[in-house]
């Protein structure tokens, strides 16, 4: 044993030796036992996922049979995009995109309408609510499930919920699937759905179409990798309806529009079951009355079979349906209907190539479809072969009538407002989804509307006893248009009730005119003479007497003077007092005087000479309609805006040595300068060149000497020819007008120069010069470019040698200015016009006015002096019954103070005297004395004056003449009556103011039972 150990070596340990325990032997130790290796583990992944794509395709092919899961979900999830109409703004809504039906309805819009709506005093009364599912489904960019309109249109009701107006496009609809001729649906199914109306699955989605899609996919794929391919269609009838309904400009324009197609259109064929017959019978009807068809000239869009068959072949859709009911034998008109028919199928594919480039090619698709139809059993051989040989007419000439006017007038006021509140044209608001209320009375409307047409006739009129003096001769009834506008105050403003006149014209008279209406002009002078007086007595009525008497007042200012005597005189005196005094202050109603006005010297005359030797007060004289009172008067309150105050331009003409002349001088330069070319902006603002001289010619009287001096500083580089079509337009024939083009060359004179010789403004002509060479200045650029001439002007003014001549050149500019002053009274009271003839003539109607206008400032007096607005949609309804549907209507109007009290009181009284003792008494004939009732009349003749160069009239022409009554009836009706003749006719007729009051008394056995039964702003 000892040499067996002996015969062992040492093994000396290294560094990368085991750890000794391990290197150690022991015979006593057993070896470890023999484990068997593990089995490698059995692999039932990959049949796990065979098995799963089995039945997945099992799955699928069985959902492909019956549908169940898919129609489960849709249906399901459908419930749960819900919306609810709620008063108020909506806190959860998404108006779609720039679909082509969405903005032909209106509803892409509706978000900018509700801004502006409301900034014109509408009210957001109710709107829908969505969930929070549709909130964001529609976010998502998927279009919300509703049953959509397939003939919307615009809707006009009157007050009483009668249709005044109804437009509805398409024209035509079939109303159910089963009125639908069967030839009609197999011609539309064999070319884009053959299996949709399948009955062997009720749950089918119409959505997909596996074969039909499968192929479109495999063409792209085709395409997309460079192999020739023709392209295949994917869509099916329900996704064609999202596309042209909803997606942008009607085309799919890649995978996530296709992908809100297929979504939005699986949504709404499952939306109210999970059964889809119904749905795939309502996607062919719908389809079927809303495919776009290109459009025609004579009726624009065209949209759906119906109205396509009218439109492109001049066909009855209604004959072409009941004739493709009809079987065997054929006749020819039904081998031409069945052919036009599947012409418009056939053409949807690109209507604007196949309808009007492409017929051609579309005749011989027809015929191919036809032999397909054929032999497949889809029509009769005989029917087949009698289309094909037909040959189609088109016919785009034909009108479609969509719309019933059941009132002319009013629906053309109502459709011209929404019109102008909605911006949009008369084609585009027809075939919006809104209904919209007015406040026209229409039984009332009708009533009216028949009295004014019958008077044209000679028994009707002569009964209406309008064959007198002043009034009209036998003959002459048929050629006068009347035109009459009734208003009701209400607390949500002043509603039109009535608005007619007996013409069958678009045009309104009352509302959208600017005439000469004569001795009415009367009643603004008379409404900003009391306001003056309202002014003074707020100024001075509370000043102790003594301080009265030391007050500096320029003589010409005679209104002041009064004032400050009689508040001397009667201390303490209220307004309402002092008004009745002021009325009674007199003015002589001599002609014989001359007045400086216009840059001129004018006389003025009476109606009636009687009158010329009286003296009346100011009542009397707007009672009986005197001229030259009011002339005086009016000469009174241009000289109270130049003379009075502190800072009135009586300044500039009452003290030559003042040493702080100079100074005063800039600072009144630079002030008035700027106050008076921001009027003439506003003045010129948003016009054409042309407009602008027209605007300025129309704007005083014109005689060559001045149009020639204003238009050649105007326009420096107009042509001799240029000019002398001009003048020869303004004033006919002349051999003088090179003359007076060498005359009043560019360089020939000064601005100021210029100015007083055309009796403008200097700054008007500056600006109207400025605006020709820069016509995209702003007016904060304009201001800065007139900083010289704004000097220059005043002061060039008092250097003048001749002191009357310098305060005549002064006295016609401020005259202009005093005119703007009072342009701004009288616009603040709804005048509508942007200037005033700066002439004492204005007082007479030399500036016109618009007889609407004037019943407006009417509603002011009989609403003690507030301003309401005039109401003529009082409710707007969008989108009704959609998810869109907002309702705006007038919430009570917010009255606007423009006139004291106690000056409309005093009005409201003097317009009862004119009806009791003035011009309007022929009134008490036909009206019942104890109805509160006042009114103005006027007579205007307007005429074309020509003058030669001196201003010498040499020829006068008469364009219109008109005749206005306008009035108050009872607490709160108002309106206005005009009586209208145009053109040449007009020499021959010589018809005053009684010629409306004759036509008013003669429709008091209308006017009277309404007013008396209708309760305050309440419809009859």
């Amino acid at each position: 044993m000892s040499a067996e150990r002996g015969s062992n070596f040492r093994t000396e340990p290294t560094l990368n030796a085991e750890p000794l325990l391990k290197r150690m032997r022991f015979d006593n130790v057993r070896e470890t036992p023999y484990v068997t290796p593990p089995q490698p583990p059995v692999r039932y992944l990959r049949w796990l996922l065979l098995l799963l794509l089995i039945l997945l395709i099992l799955a699928v092919y069985q959902e492909s049979r019956n549908h169940f899961y898919q129609s489960t979900f849709w249906h399901w999830y459908a419930g749960k995009l819900t919306y609810e109409v709620k008063p108020g703004a909506a806190t959860q809504i998404t108006f779609p995109g720039p679909g082509p039906f969405d903005q032909r309805f209106g509803y892409s819009t509706l978000p900018q309408w509700s801004n502006s709506l409301q900034q014109q005093g509408f009210s957001l009364s109710a709107q829908s609510h969505f969930s929070t599912a549709l909130q964001r489904y529609s976010q998502y960019g998927f279009y919300p499930p509703y049953r959509e309109k397939n003939q919307p249109g615009l809707t006009v009701l009157g007050c009483q919920q009668d249709t005044l107006y109804q437009a509805r496009y398409p024209g035509y609809q079939f109303a159910t699937p089963h009125q639908v001729a069967p030839a009609i649906v197999a011609a539309l199914l064999f070319v884009e759905d053959r299996s949709l109306l399948a009955p062997a699955h009720p749950r089918a989605n119409p959505v997909l179409n596996i074969p039909r899609l499968g192929a479109a996919v495999l063409s792209q794929l085709q395409r997309a990798a460079g192999i020739p391919a023709a392209a295949a269609g994917g869509s099916t009838l329900a996704t064609q309806l999202e596309k042209y309904r909803h997606s942008p400009h009607g085309f799919t324009s890649g995978t996530k529009d296709k992908f809100h197609q297929l979504v939005s259109a699986s949504v709404r064929s499952y939306a109210e079951s999970t059964y889809t017959l119904a749905s795939r019978q309502r996607i062919v009807l719908d389809y079927l009355n809303s495919v776009p068809l290109a459009a025609t000239a004579g009726h624009g869009e065209v949209h759906g079979l119906g109205d396509g068959l009218q439109a492109w072949f001049g066909a009855d859709p209604a004959a072409v349906n009941a004739l493709l009911w009809q079987g065997a034998p054929y006749n020819t008109q039904q081998a031409l209907a069945l052919r036009q028919v599947l012409a418009l199928i056939i053409a949807q594919r690109r209507p604007s190539y196949y309808l009007v480039q492409g017929r051609r090619d579309l005749e011989q698709l027809i015929s191919a479809h036809l032999v397909l139809m054929q032999q497949q059993g889809i029509i009769d051989k005989e029917l087949a072969d009698l289309a094909i040989q037909q040959q189609l007419t088109f016919q785009t000439q034909h009108i479609i009538s969509a719309a019933t006017d059941h009132d002319f007038k009013a629906s053309t006021m109502a459709r011209s407002r929404l019109a102008y509140l909605l911006q949009q044209n008369l084609y585009q608001l027809d075939r919006l989804d809104l209904t919209a209320h007015t406040t026209i009375d229409s039984k009332l409307q009708q009533a009216v509307s028949r009295h004014l047409q019958q008077l044209g006739q000679y028994d009707h009129a002569a009964a209406a006893g309008l064959f007198a003096e002043r009034l009209l001769r036998p003959g002459q009834q048929d050629k006068v248009r009347y035109s009459f506008t009734l208003y009701q105050s209400s607390d949500s403003g002043n509603k039109v009730r009535l608005q007619t006149d007996n013409t069958d014209l678009p045009f309104d008279l009352n509302d959208a005119s600017k005439l000469e209406l004569g001795s009415t002009a009367k009643l603004r002078v008379l409404v900003s003479y009391l306001e003056i007086i309202a002014e003074l007595h707020r100024l001075y009525a509370d000043e102790p007497a003594d301080t009265l008497q030391f007050l500096d007042i320029a003589p010409q200012d005679h209104l002041t003077a009064w004032a400050v005597q009689y508040l001397t005189q009667q201390p303490g005196s209220n307004l309402s007092t002092m008004l009745q005094a002021a009325l009674q202050r007199r003015y002589s109603a001599n002609p014989k005087e001359s007045f400086f006005t216009g840059g001129g010297l004018h006389t003025f005359s009476n109606f009636n000479k009687d009158e010329d030797k009286l003296n009346p007060t100011i009542a009397e004289a707007l009672q009986l309609s005197i001229n030259l009172p009011f002339v005086r008067l009016l000469q009174d309150m241009v000289n109270y805006s130049i003379y009075h105050g502190e800072n009135s331009s009586y300044q500039l003409l009452k003290d030559d040595d003042n040493p702080q002349r100079e100074q005063y001088l800039r600072r009144f330069a630079d002030k008035e300068g700027t106050t008076y070319l921001r009027r003439f902006w506003q003045k010129y603002q948003a016009k054409t060149p042309a407009q602008r001289l027209d605007t300025f010619i129309q704007s005083s009287r014109q005689t060559p000497d001045r149009l020639a001096a204003a238009y050649l500083y105007i326009r420096p580089d107009s042509t001799p020819a240029q000019f002398s079509a001009l003048m020869q337009q303004q004033f006919g024939s002349s051999n003088d007008w090179q003359g007076l083009y060498l005359k009043y060359q560019p360089d020939a004179f000064s601005l100021p120069d210029r100015a007083y010789l055309s009796r403008s403004h200097p700054l008007e002509l500056w600006l109207l010069a400025y605006l020709q060479q820069q016509p995209d200045a702003t007016l904060a650029e304009t201001v800065a470019a007139s900083a010289q001439q704004r000097q220059e002007i005043y002061q060039w003014l008092f250097k003048t040698r001749f002191r009357s001549a310098r305060d005549n050149r002064i006295r016609s500019m401020l005259e202009i200015e005093a005119f703007w002053d009072l342009h701004q009274r009288w616009q603040r009271l709804g005048y509508p016009f942007e200037y005033l003839v700066p002439s004492l003539a204005t007082a007479l109607g030399s500036s016109g006015d618009r007889p609407a206008a004037l019943a407006e400032l009417v509603g002011i007096i009989l609403n003690e002096g507030k301003q309401l607005p005039t109401v003529r949609i009082d409710q707007l309804d969008f989108a009704v019954d959609t998810p869109y549907e907002s309702r705006f209507a007038r919430p009570p109007a917010r009255a606007i103070q423009v006139m004291d009290t106690e000056v409309a009181l005093t009005v409201r009284q003097l317009l009862q005297q004119v009806v009791s003792t003035g011009t309007a008494r022929r009134l008490q004939q036909g009206f019942n004395s104890t109805l509160l009732q006042g009114g103005k009349t006027g007579t205007g003749d307007n005429r074309l004056v020509k003058l030669n160069s001196r201003g010498q009239q040499i020829s006068s022409k008469a364009l219109n003449r008109t005749a206005t009554y306008v009035f108050y009836l009872g607490a709160s009706h108002f309106g206005v009556l005009t009586a209208y003749v145009a053109d040449e006719t007009a020499e021959h007729f010589s018809f005053t103011s009684a010629l409306p009051l004759q036509v008013l008394n003669s429709m008091a056995p209308i006017l009277v039972p309404y007013i008396e039964q209708t309760a305050a702003g309440e419809c009859r």
